[in-house]
């Protein structure tokens, strides 16, 4: 059996590649390998496109993969331990692993008559910083198609009204034949009667007029959970594209992005803040009161402390979505020289340079380092 080429060089991406480079390589190569694409269609390749870019797209399934390679995902077990990887992947409809990518989000198929659940709908929402670290709702005005709760979304008036199609059968498609010069061809094509759905309908519903669905323009509360980063994605439930033949709605994603901080600043969930400090207070030391992303904390700056060094505030970092552990908040230290002194400091700055004198200077310990 032959191995398994590189997930990075099926895409032809770098290792370093951005989740944007591999989604641009990905929607480029299975349009042109798509099996629907008569000249360069090949499913086959279509489907190691596909499996690459499942694992590459998923952040913590690349890292396990370039840790441990294809063994993460061997269907025997391996150092992933994912027992089936992609195993079963065959069942998959490729149409609407293609429709995912030039339509919206994929549609759960069961059968041309049975309940479709609806697309995934995708959305972007920018919230504050503090909203971020702290958790926040908001409302988002949102059109879309609910089911009619009269009608089930069936359409029908009632249940009796909902009939097997007589001239599909309840497949949904027909089949024609046509003469050619090559022998007898056939095709399946959607049924024109019933429009695939394989019924058909008596009397429609009076409060959907039989579509199944109504429009609505609603305000939804979305939680924002404490400690979401830039990226990361919030599920809401059937508040996506309405499903077919009574199918649930789809889901709604969104993706949060942040707006950044002028004082803070977030690592993963660990906050950095610079803090200025006198060249008094930095040589003798001294008990600030700095702030936090959830308030004032007291923080002993050190006798001695040098501009640049970094002081840990443990705790009063971010916290984070999945584990509800807290990360910790840096202090930066910038110490600051005056720009300008009275008489007096001056006259105290002179005779802190005097009795410095007395002692090797720094400047001069410095230029024994070129001597050597």
């Amino acid at each position: 059996m032959p191995s398994k080429r590189d997930y990075y060089e099926v895409l032809g991406v770098s290792k370093s590649a951005s989740k944007d480079e591999i989604k641009s390589a990905y929607r480029k190569l299975a349009k042109q390998y798509h099996p629907d694409n008569k000249e360069t269609g090949s499913e086959e390749k279509f489907k190691e496109i596909q499996e690459a870019y499942d694992v590459l797209y998923d952040d913590n399934k690349r890292a396990t993969y370039d840790q441990f390679g294809h063994a993460a995902f061997d269907q025997n077990g391996g150092a992933g331990g994912f027992n089936g990887g992609f195993g079963g992947f065959q069942d998959v409809d490729l149409g609407d692993i293609f429709s995912s990518f030039f339509g919206g989000g994929r549609r759960t198929r069961r059968g041309p008559s049975g309940p479709t659940r609806g697309n995934d709908a995708f959305m972007r929402v920018r919230v504050n910083f503090m909203d971020a670290i702290n958790g926040t709702t908001i409302s988002i005005p949102l059109d879309f198609d609910e089911k009619c709760d009269k009608c089930y979304g069936t359409g029908a008036k009632t249940p009796n009204d909902v009939e097997t199609c007589s001239h599909c059968n309840g497949t949904g498609s027909v089949r024609t034949r046509q003469q050619t010069l090559f022998g007898t061809v056939e095709t399946q094509s959607e049924c024109p009667h019933c429009h695939g759905t394989g019924k058909v309908i008596k009397n429609k519903c009076d409060a959907c007029n039989g579509k199944g669905y109504k429009h609505v323009h609603s305000n939804v509360d979305v939680k924002v959970p404490a400690g979401i980063n830039e990226g990361q994605q919030i599920r809401v439930p059937n508040k996506g594209e309405r499903g077919t033949n009574g199918g649930s709605n789809g889901d709604l994603i969104i993706e949060v992005t942040i707006k950044k901080h002028d004082n803070f600043e977030r690592d993963g969930d660990n906050i950095h803040i610079e803090v200025p400090v006198s060249m008094v207070d930095a040589a003798l030391g001294v008990t600030l009161t700095v702030p936090t992303v959830y308030g004032e904390v007291e923080v002993k700056v050190p006798s001695g402390t040098q501009s640049g060094q970094i002081l840990k505030v443990r705790g009063k970092g971010v916290k984070n979505v999945r584990s509800g552990i807290y990360g910790d908040q840096y202090i930066h230290v910038k110490v600051v020289t005056p720009t300008s002194i009275s008489k007096e400091q001056k006259a105290l700055l002179e005779k802190f340079k005097e009795l410095e004198g007395k002692n090797e200077s720094i400047f001069d310990k410095f230029k024994k380092m070129f001597k050597k």
